[in-house]
């Protein structure tokens, strides 16, 4: 793809800009090829470039048979980071505080930390942990993913779903703190498959560890749809 062809740049900047100042409502249907060359002065190759750059950014959307059309842009859930630590699942908690219907799937194995866990744990690399994995769907639909990692010794994964706080409690270890670091990033196709999520949609990373003293005792890898949510960090003073 010629990314420098000013020529077709033309044709998405003026889609693009329809869009975002409401010229073209989501639904909106967008020109086809054969009305973008007349509308544009473009030949046709431009005119897939521009439609193949707006899909590749969320902006549109492909129906077979049909066309292209302005994608609709859902409303931002609110995420509430620090409200219901205390809770097995806080997001799950989260969402059932709003009406949702909220539903997850877990499944536990053991690991040795490797170079990055191990890290972030203060850890030797071959030191034993459990590796969890969590898929969180609301009304049926998949909206978080997670990966959390904890030494052998506190991941009772066997038993009822405990929250962190009160399990770390049980081994005579109280959380201290908890340290969240967000970024946003391409989603990795296991990622996007997972949480159906449409082209161009970026995630949110959250990177959490929890922390009693200095000692780090937990740590996860939280994936977010980034066009479904805000996240809301309250801190106290």
């Amino acid at each position: 793809m010629a990314t420098s062809d000013p020529v077709y740049l033309r044709v998405v900047e003026d889609i693009r800009r329809q869009i975002t100042d409401g010229s073209l409502p989501p639904g909106a249907p967008i020109p086809s090829r054969a009305q973008l060359t007349r509308k544009y002065q473009v030949g046709e190759t431009a005119a897939r470039h521009a439609l193949r750059v707006l899909a590749g950014e969320g902006l549109i959307i492909g129906r077979v048979g049909s066309g292209h059309y302005v994608r609709e842009r859902p409303d931002l859930t609110t995420l509430h980071r620090w409200r219901y630590l205390d809770h097995p699942t806080p997001f799950a908690a989260d969402l059932q505080s709003q009406g949702r219907r909220v539903t997850w799937d877990w499944h536990s194995e053991p690991i040795d930390a490797g170079p990055d866990i191990a890290r972030r744990l203060r850890l030797k690399e071959t030191t034993p942990l459990t590796k969890t994995r969590y898929v969180y769907r609301a009304d049926g639909r998949p909206l978080q993913l997670a990966t959390s990692y904890e030494p052998l010794e506190f991941a009772a994964h066997s038993e009822e779903r405990r929250s962190l706080v009160a399990r770390m409690y049980a081994h005579g270890i109280k959380i201290t703190e908890v340290v969240e670091s967000v970024h946003t990033r391409v989603p990795r196709p296991a990622e996007s498959d997972a949480l159906d999520l449409a082209a161009g949609v970026h995630v949110l990373h959250v990177e959490r560890t929890h922390w009693a003293g200095d000692r780090p005792v937990e740590t996860s890898d939280i994936v977010i749809p980034g066009d479904r949510f805000r996240v809301t960090y309250s801190m106290p003073v």
